[in-house]
């Protein structure tokens, strides 16, 4: 069976959400020229894909202007609401005030490995630089500190991968928490 998108459907599914499921601040800062392109794009489909609600764009984030970013969003770009974030420490203290949990996703310790993390939702994802990792006045305001376990030599993941991993095991504890009791 071959899934296709239906917009009413989507739109019904919006409407009968109770409360927003994620928004995601990214904090990506990806060279521009980067040999495998910008990382946002990635976060554009992912973010879909999973139903998220907002992508914040901070730092030097290509946003859709970037000639690259529709090349590889493949029109999510133009579905999911987004916005460019000049602040972020000011962006994550609004959506606190607004009910999300701030969640900072880091290879700091300490923190709390993804697959024994309680989210408690809606939900504020963060990702950091590749290599800088989240600045300390961004996960001063995170409420928790989430990070990948890694079992191999190397302790990352790019960014695009990491917020894929991220992502969809957030909707798998967001749909298991909605979901009916058999």
């Amino acid at each position: 069976m071959i899934d296709t998108w239906d917009p009413a459907q989507y739109e019904k599914f919006q409407r009968e959400r109770e409360q927003p499921f994620f928004d995601l601040l990214g904090m990506i800062r990806p060279e521009p020229l980067m040999r495998n392109g910008p990382t946002s794009p990635a976060f554009f489909r992912t973010m879909d894909a999973v139903g998220g609600e907002h992508l914040y764009l901070a730092g030097i984030s290509p946003t859709p202007a970037h000639r690259g970013v529709a090349k590889t969003a493949l029109g999510a770009e133009a579905t999911l609401p987004w916005s460019r974030v000049e602040e972020p420490a000011q962006t994550l203290e609004t959506l606190h005030c607004g009910g999300l949990t701030i969640a900072a996703v880091e290879t700091l310790v300490p923190a709390v490995d993804l697959f024994e993390w309680q989210p408690v939702f809606p939900v504020c994802l963060v990702f950091g630089h590749e290599v800088d990792g989240l600045g300390p006045e961004i996960v001063e305001r995170a409420a928790v500190r989430v990070r990948i376990p890694m079992l191999g030599r190397k302790q990352s993941l790019n960014v695009a991968t990491s917020g894929g991993v991220v992502l969809y095991e957030l909707l798998r504890k967001y749909r298991a928490l909605n979901s009916p009791r058999s």
